[in-house]
């Protein structure tokens, strides 16, 4: 007798959410698939390449984690997760020194980073699992051999037996809204904050801050992160990275305005915050318009599911903002698909 085929699911999103979900799953049995519109994985833990020419022609690399700057785990459930992440050396603990205003303060809970960069921790959930990235899933129909998973009109996968989406809500809500509208009500209610990001490379200023992060709590910035003193960072002799995330009420009132603007006056804010002009070598600005969930977005069972069209949501917003939550969340839609499995193979 030949064995049963495994249950098929297709997962939306390869951030920290559709991650964890694709791997519990996988290692639960199913045959996964995953799609994510970006070049790579980690959706908001994410990190960039960049180049700059120096003064004698030469080029330079650089590399800017942009994204989330370090997480905190709380529950007994993803504490025991980061540790074990920790021993396989995809994050680092860290324990920076904090500027709150002036005043230096050693921050005592640990900070975990990935090494040796955001998104490791994602690439390394999602090792050997078929991943298709660049693809932007627009639409999905339900039709009597399963789910049909569409680009631009063109099926990049069928007869997919569960989806989940693991992409922000307002960009979730049009994939759900044809089979879920009240999902898809709900997830354009959930206000996303947005975040301008300023990553920079400047001459060393002398002497060095003496402290890792700081915390604005006047002007533009609302966090600044001295990339380079992150744990498996390099540093280079002479320079200075930065990673300067604008605070949520500016990024807001600038959403729209054109990134050069904005890159300009994050760098005159960051200069009057360590209180002396820089010379930059190299800057750039991003905008992550759905940087971060309202942690009163998240739902009891932290995820959405409808076992019977076999579709389901999960992310931050649900499971309770930040990386932690994302991974609770996608965890917990996991568990929901394989319970549904188990039932279903006991009937």
């Amino acid at each position: 007798m030949s064995a049963a085929p495994r249950p098929s699911v297709a997962i939306v999103g390869a951030g920290l959410a559709g991650a964890a979900s694709a791997r519990a799953l996988a290692d639960a049995g199913f045959a996964v698939q995953v799609f994510d519109k970006s070049r790579g994985v980690g959706g908001r833990m994410a990190s960039r390449r960049a180049e700059w020419i120096g003064p004698d022609g030469s080029a330079h690399p650089a590399r800017f984690d942009h994204g989330a700057p370090g997480f905190e785990a709380r529950s007994e459930a993803f504490v025991r997760v980061v540790e074990a992440a920790e021993r396989d050396g995809l994050l680092a603990r860290w324990a920076p020194v904090v500027d709150r205003d002036g005043r230096l303060d050693r921050d005592e809970t640990p900070q975990w980073v990935p090494t040796p960069d955001t998104p490791a921790l994602c690439r390394a959930l999602l090792a050997d699992l078929p991943l298709v990235t660049g693809c932007t899933v627009d639409a999905l129909r339900h039709e009597t051999g399963g789910w049909v998973l569409e680009t631009g009109g063109d099926v990049v996968a069928h007869g997919v037996g569960s989806v989940v989406v693991a992409i922000p809500p307002p960009q979730a809500a049009v994939l759900l809204a044809p089979h879920r509208p009240d999902w898809a009500e709900r997830a354009r209610a959930i206000a996303m904050l947005p975040c301008w990001t300023l990553m920079a490379v400047t001459d060393a200023p002398a002497p060095l801050p003496a402290w890792d992060l700081a915390e604005p709590t006047t002007g533009p910035l609302g966090l600044i992160v001295r990339s380079d003193a992150r744990p498996g960072r390099t540093r280079v002799p002479g320079l200075a990275h930065w990673v300067v995330h604008a605070g949520e009420a500016w990024s807001r009132a600038h959403l729209e305005d054109p990134a050069a603007d904005v890159q300009a006056r994050l760098q005159d804010a960051l200069a009057q915050h360590v209180g002396q002009p820089l010379a930059w070598r190299h800057a750039s600005a991003h905008r992550w318009r759905y940087a971060h969930a309202p942690a009163d977005a998240a739902v009891p069972e932290r995820c959405d599911w409808d076992a019977d069209a076999g579709l389901g949501a999960c992310g931050d917003a649900l499971g309770g903002a930040g990386v932690e939550g994302a991974w609770l969340s996608g965890r917990a839609l996991a568990a929901r698909l394989v319970a549904r499995h188990r039932e279903a193979a006991r009937a």
